[in-house]
């Protein structure tokens, strides 16, 4: 039998994937086969998980904690999340309001499903996280990208993104610090956004804000948490993959505003019951030890930064924004006179160098191609020469 001759829902061809991940598993071919692949494709921390909280995991195994929990997540992991988010953002966060699910890719999904079926928009960034669009399409709702410039560090503009709102628009996403740019909005622009929204009480918003404790220069993580008038129809996807090198973990949360809170609670029951109860104990360990290993690798993240951008400016026929925060770069390889997609299978097959095209991110990322420097520095030199003496060779 194959899937040709089984009945699918129609809505399965509407999902995609992450290339970043399919980009991984061809690097990984390519090392089985004896090359020397430098992987600045996956947007994982090249660190481990902190001690402290490998731990605590090990603490609660051991203690017995092995049976369910609360569909949304143990009390104490809750009231840290609230106690977290009062520390970074000065705003009051009721631990009932608090949805703790198996990655924080999990709240986007709830939400877009919550609010996407057919007749219904959505807006979302473009170039973005590819899960956007794909569970944007998957819910049967229509995808409308927000187009991030890279003239203005791959922000957004307010007023246009106000003007793609419809009758028919349910849900805008907002990601800042962003994937795969690495643009950070400025309080400006998210000032003129919130106030815009007051003429359209019936959109929610879903502010994807994973990478909020990775910014760069002294810029300040701007929270929409921190503008009550949409705090009623807010919700907040973050979680600990990122901040505390806990990808493989599956750990993240979920703020939802009071009226919305049962149904995403419902989502959970329906699809997970619950998050690994060890994992919830290691996220408190994580949220009230010690920021050191934090700040470690974020002060090693922007000294890679501070070398990437100048070195990737510096290639023919690339030309680089400066991201404000997370650990991509984004450059322009329009001047290559390749476009992402053959660049990326290129870069990989004959200089050793696993990127992501820009496509991967939605039509606005054609002429891009996204690098993770969450690689080491000496990794992120040798990518570079290797790129540079494939681009002189084939002049």
């Amino acid at each position: 039998m194959t899937v040709s001759t089984l009945a699918l829902a129609g809505r399965m061809h509407q999902l995609g994937t992450e290339s970043a991940f399919e980009v991984l598993a061809r690097a990984g071919l390519l090392q089985r086969q004896g090359r020397d692949i430098i992987n600045l494709g996956i947007g994982q921390p090249d660190f481990p998980t902190p001690p402290h909280i490998v731990a605590a995991a090990q603490k609660a195994l051991a203690d017995g904690h092995h049976g369910y929990t609360p569909a949304n997540g143990i009390l104490p992991l809750r009231e840290a999340v609230a106690a977290d988010l009062h520390r970074r953002h000065r705003v009051d966060v009721s631990p009932e309001s608090v949805l703790v699910v198996p990655g924080a890719k999990v709240t986007m999904f709830f939400a877009i499903l919550m609010f996407g079926e057919p007749g219904t928009e959505i807006v979302y960034p473009n170039p973005g996280f590819p899960i956007y669009e794909s569970v944007i399409r998957f819910s049967g709702a229509r995808p409308v990208p927000m187009p991030l410039h890279e003239a203005a560090g791959f922000s957004f503009n307010a007023e246009e993104v106000l003007g793609l709102i419809t009758p028919n628009t349910r849900l805008l996403i907002v990601n800042s610090p962003a994937n795969p740019t690495g643009g950070a909005v400025p309080k400006a622009e998210m000032d003129k956004l919130v106030a815009g929204l007051a003429r359209h009480p019936r959109v929610a918003v879903l502010s994807d804000e994973v990478y909020s404790e990775m910014l760069y220069d002294g810029q300040k993580h701007v929270s929409l948490l921190g503008y009550p008038d949409i705090r009623d129809r807010l919700i907040l996807l973050d979680g600990w993959s990122k901040t505390y090198a806990m990808t493989g973990w599956r750990l993240g949360y979920g703020i939802w505003p009071e009226p919305l809170f049962p149904y995403a609670e419902r989502l959970a029951i329906n699809c997970h019951s619950c998050v690994n109860a060890a994992a919830q104990f290691a996220g408190i360990a994580a949220l009230e030890g010690p920021r050191d290993p934090v700040d470690h690798m974020v002060k090693a993240f922007a000294e890679r930064r501070a070398y990437i951008i100048p070195a990737l400016n510096q290639l023919p026929g690339f030309r680089c924004a400066n991201p404000g925060g997370a650990f991509y770069a984004f450059p322009n390889i329009e001047g290559t006179g390749l476009d992402s997609r053959s660049l990326q299978t290129r870069l990989l097959d004959d200089a050793g160098v696993a990127t992501v095209s820009g496509t991967s991110f939605g039509e606005y990322g054609n002429g891009y191609v996204r690098f993770s420097y969450a690689a080491s520095l000496a990794a992120l030199k040798t990518a570079i020469a290797r790129i540079e003496e494939w681009l002189t060779a084939r002049r």
